[in-house]
C-alpha cells in the first residue's frame, strides 16, 4: 500500500468522525488517558501536577495578563465565541491592582481639574 493511499484512507476516516484526536482504532480518546500521559510529562519535567485542562485555563489567564487581545487569545484557544473567554480567563490580583490604580489615577485627575 502506498503512503498516499494510507493518507487518503486516514482522511476518509477523519471526515466521518467528529473527533479531532482518536485512538488507532478511531475511537475517542478517554480523557483519563490524556491526563495520565500529561502527568508522565509533567512528572519527568519536575513540574507540579495539574490537569491538562487546568493548563489551558492558565494559558488563557497568562496571555490575557500579558496584554493579549481577547480576540487573539480566543483564536489561540480555538474558541468560536468571545464569550467563552469568561470561562477560561481568571483575573490575577496583580491585574486587579493595576485596574484599581488606573481608576485611582483617572479620579485624581478629575479632582485636580475641579
Amino acid at each position: 500500500m502506498t503512503c498516499a493511499r494510507v493518507i487518503d484512507q486516514r482522511c476518509d476516516l477523519c471526515s466521518r468522525s467528529s473527533y479531532v484526536f482518536t485512538t488507532r482504532n478511531d475511537r475517542p480518546i478517554d480523557p483519563r488517558n490524556v491526563n495520565r500521559s500529561f502527568f508522565r510529562i509533567t512528572d519527568a519535567a519536575g513540574l507540579h501536577r495539574i490537569r491538562l485542562h487546568d493548563a489551558r485555563h492558565g494559558c488563557a489567564t497568562l496571555l490575557t495578563a500579558a496584554g493579549g487581545a481577547p480576540r487573539v487569545v480566543m483564536e489561540i484557544l480555538g474558541h468560536s465565541q468571545i464569550s467563552t473567554m469568561d470561562v477560561y480567563t481568571h483575573v490575577t490580583s496583580d491585574t486587579q491592582r493595576e485596574a484599581i490604580s488606573h481608576m485611582d489615577r483617572l479620579l485624581r485627575r478629575r479632582v485636580d481639574r475641579e
